[in-house]
Order: structure tokens, then C-alpha cells, then sequence
């Protein structure tokens, strides 16, 4: 082939991917910094020490500054993202479709995946295991905890469940009283502390109950010295919920995106370390999510805010 054509050839293709290796580093010239929520629900300096090493590997992979933002609530997260004021979180389920009904400007990337393939976990009840209440029936005449009221696990799902089971929610009717307690350690810590006779809160439901299973609320105190599982029974489980998932700004570049994607994909490969800490536990990765995965959560959502109308 003449050295001509061949020149012309590689100019051509040059010329046609030129600009996809452009696009793709372009978005650094628009994203100064990526600005991550972190979900309440767990002391500050507890949050911020499990994220600590994930921030440090996230910035060198990216190439830009990451900042974390931990939120008093779930709500602050949720705000925050709507108000273009944060870039991405790591979501509940039901966090994540509120803040989709409220300016459809958020979108699933990754969802973590369980020892079993799945991407589902449960809610449950859990009470002191001297307490004396061992159902659902014994808890007639006292307290409940939620955890905190854009919670899938730790409010709308059981919620929604106990209501279904013919439970009338307002203080005095089945139970003594119910209150929200800021979050799904604190739920916890309430029950063991007397302050509140059951509370719900999430876990894998799957592995030792004795670590307080493979991933969840319950694992996540149980590493940290802060609970012993024997210390608690669990009364009540739900059906399956969608894990939450990492979720970032729709108006984000594509490339920014795609990058984020793979370093989640990559992180439980090449630093498990980092991922234990940041997802309590040993599930085994992540995969990529879509927006279908949350429908059910988003119409119950929709029918819960049409409800309280």
C-alpha cells in the first residue's frame, strides 16, 4: 500500500478518536472537585474515619480533590444533591428515591452486591434479648424506634409493612409510643441503653449472626467493639430490599461518571481493606445499577407523600 494512503489512513483515525481521548479528560477542566455526602446515622468522627482512607485513594485516582461532607440526617444529603451543592453519596434506597422525586437529578452508578449475588437486604427488629419480647405479638403496649424517616430499612419499608399487617402506627394503638432517633446506630444504642423497647434498623441478613451478619448496622458496631450480638434478638424481618446505591448528580460530565463507575468496580478487587470500612462489613463487590432497580421504592414513596396530603 503506497505510504501515502497509509499516512492518510492513520490521519483519519487519528482524527476519529481524537476526540473521544479528549472528551474523556475534559471533564476535569469542568469538575474542580468531587464533594461526597455521608449519610447520618452514625456518629461524625466514626464516618469520617471509616471514609478517611477511601477519600485519600478516590483523590489520587481521579486526579482532583475529593472533600467529604457528612450530613446530620438523611434529609441534609437529599438537600444538598437537589441544590447541586454535593456531587454523589452513597444512598439508602429510600434516600435515593426521594431525592429523585424531588428534582430527578440523581442517578444510581453502583450498587453494592451481596455473598450471594444479590443486591438485596432486609430490615429488622431488634430488641434487648432480656427484655421478655420475643415477636412482634409481644411488642403490643411498648416502644419503637425508628431510624430516621427517608430510611428504607429504618422506617418506610417496616412502616409500610406493619401497616399492611393491620398495625395502627399512632402512639397508643398497638405501640406505647414511636419516635425517630436519629439514625440506625442510634436506634440501637437506644434499645440497649432502655431507652426505647425495639428498634429497626438494616442488615445482609446473610453470614454469622454472631458478627451481626455479613454487612449492616448491627456488623458495623459489632467491629467496632460497640455491640455484642447476644446482647440483642431480632423479632421481625422484612422481604427484600434493594441495596442503596451509590448515586451521583445526573448533570455530571459522562466522563466523570465512567470513571467513578470503574474505581467502584475496581475497589474490592485491588483494596478490600478499604472496602470493609467503607460498606460494615464483607459483602463482595459491586455492580452496575439502574434506575429500575428502585422503582418499587420510588412508587412507595410517591405514595406515601400522596398519603400525607
Amino acid at each position: 500500500m503506497p505510504r501515502r494512503i497509509i499516512f492518510s489512513l492513520a490521519m483519519i483515525v487519528t482524527m476519529l478518536f481524537a476526540p473521544l481521548a479528549a472528551s474523556a479528560q475534559d471533564w476535569k477542566q469542568q469538575v474542580k472537585e468531587l464533594r461526597i455526602g455521608l449519610l447520618g446515622g452514625e456518629n461524625t468522627s466514626s464516618r469520617l474515619a471509616r471514609y478517611d482512607g477511601f477519600q485519600t485513594l478516590l483523590q489520587n485516582s481521579l486526579g482532583i480533590p475529593v472533600k467529604l461532607y457528612p450530613a446530620a440526617d438523611y434529609a441534609g444529603v437529599m438537600q444538598a444533591m437537589a441544590a447541586g451543592q454535593l456531587d454523589l453519596a452513597e444512598f439508602s434506597p429510600s434516600a435515593f428515591a426521594g431525592a429523585w422525586l424531588d428534582c430527578e437529578c440523581v442517578e444510581p452508578i453502583v450498587v453494592p452486591q451481596e455473598k450471594d449475588g444479590s443486591v438485596f437486604y432486609i430490615a429488622a427488629m431488634v430488641v434487648r434479648s432480656d427484655s421478655g419480647i420475643a415477636s412482634l405479638a409481644d411488642m403490643k403496649g411498648h416502644s419503637l424506634a425508628w431510624a430516621d424517616p427517608n430510611s428504607a430499612s429504618g422506617y418506610l419499608i417496616p412502616s409500610a409493612s406493619l401497616k399492611a399487617a393491620g398495625i395502627d402506627l399512632a402512639d397508643g394503638a398497638y405501640f406505647s409510643r414511636t419516635g425517630f432517633a436519629g439514625g440506625h446506630e442510634q436506634g440501637i444504642i437506644a434499645v440497649l441503653n432502655r431507652q426505647y423497647d425495639a428498634c429497626v434498623t438494616w442488615t445482609s441478613g446473610q453470614g454469622d449472626i454472631a458478627e451481626g451478619y455479613s454487612r449492616g448496622a448491627l456488623r458495623g458496631m459489632v467491629d467496632r467493639g460497640m455491640l455484642k450480638m447476644s446482647d440483642l434478638t431480632i423479632i421481625w424481618r422484612s422481604g427484600k430490599i434493594p441495596n442503596g446505591p451509590w448515586g451521583l448528580r445526573s448533570a455530571l460530565p459522562a466522563g466523570l461518571k465512567t470513571a467513578f463507575a470503574a474505581f467502584m468496580l475496581d475497589l474490592p478487587i485491588s483494596h478490600k481493606d478499604i472496602y470493609d470500612q467503607i460498606e460494615q462489613g464483607s459483602g463482595v463487590g459491586y455492580v452496575r445499577a439502574t434506575l429500575s432497580l428502585y422503582q418499587d421504592i420510588i412508587q412507595l414513596r410517591e405514595a406515601e407523600r400522596q398519603g400525607g396530603r
